[in-house]
């Protein structure tokens, strides 16, 4: 009984390590980019392709949480008194250098499914995924990690949100539309928005590690206003290409989604300890699983039924 109990605290430990309820922000754009290419532009969809993406989509971002874990680390920003999703090193035990060689052995079985898609689909792509790859390394690692910088909402909308949405429409149908980089933007401002919520929790911490974040340069109050516009532009994104660009009304079943940035908010508003605001970066998570979710749903139900 007993190793089985440590057994399942050893499974939960390297389980945490990925981080997986950011594992949606991988997820979700592949699922919506191939939703987009199936409504607008396909009459099947390659499964293999899909599980391929999805895959390797996922493989990266649990990579690049284990890079921010190290290197966190490596920067004395994680200790053992530390609020947040990390802390497998501080709290653990686990060995820095295994969790960089788990995080190129998940690089490495990326690109294997790289090589397939690009040979089902593009070459070009190969170079965009390295440049992902990298960023998502540089993200917190090299000489001047990304996340430390004011920079880090931009790029990881644009690389996790509106990228893999873009890249997975490439694949199933060989080209990028304007309707697919319109659909594209609520992803990316979304995503954003989880980093800079990331950011709002860890504004006293981020300070004091001489992070230049965001949230930093804007101040708490400021930062919490950008969140609000990224939420309201996003919705108002969508209702906009419903009324103007014909997008199917069915778009707009995203607005069950509402309550979560709501919620989100009002907890950032009335609570500053980082303890306290964790449920607000959850419900910012999950604003952009389900917006994205709705988002799909809508474009697969006008497919099937209209």
């Amino acid at each position: 009984m007993t190793k089985v109990i440590e057994a399942d605290r050893g499974f939960k430990v390297w389980w945490h390590l990925t981080r997986p309820h950011t594992l949606t922000a991988s997820f979700v754009p592949v699922f919506l980019g191939t939703a987009i290419a199936l409504a607008i532009d396909k009459e099947t969809i390659n499964f293999g392709l899909f599980f391929a993406m999805l895959i390797a989509s996922m493989l990266i971002q649990a990579a690049t949480n284990m890079f921010n874990e190290y290197y966190d680390y490596k920067l004395g920003l994680d200790n053992e008194h530390s609020v947040g999703i990390g802390g497998t090193i501080v709290r653990h035990g686990v060995q820095p250098k295994t969790i960089m060689m788990i995080a190129l052995s998940f690089y490495a079985i990326a690109m294997l499914l790289g090589v397939y898609i690009c040979a089902s689909t593009s070459w070009w792509l190969a170079a965009v995924g390295l440049v992902c790859m990298l960023i998502g390394f540089l993200y917190t690692g090299g000489p001047y990690p990304i996340a430390y910088s004011p920079f880090g909402e931009i790029v990881s909308g644009a690389v996790m949100g509106m990228g893999i949405v873009l890249i997975a429409f490439y694949i199933q149908t060989l080209t990028v539309t304007l309707d697919a980089i319109l659909l594209s933007v609520p992803s990316m401002i979304l995503v954003g928005g989880i980093m800079l919520s990331n950011n709002i929790r860890d504004i006293v911490g981020d300070t004091e590690g001489g992070r230049k974040t965001l949230a930093i340069l804007v101040g708490r109050d400021r930062a919490i206003s950008v969140l609000s516009g990224f939420f309201i532009v996003s919705y108002l994104w969508v209702l906009a290409l419903v009324a103007i660009d014909g997008i199917t009304f069915w778009a707009l079943i995203i607005f069950l989604s509402v309550p979560k940035p709501l919620r989100a908010i009002q907890i950032f508003r009335d609570k500053k300890e980082a303890k306290e605001v964790m449920p607000a970066m959850k419900y910012t998570a999950q604003t952009n699983t389900i917006f994205g979710f709705l988002l799909g749903v809508g474009l697969l139900i006008n497919y099937f039924f209209y």
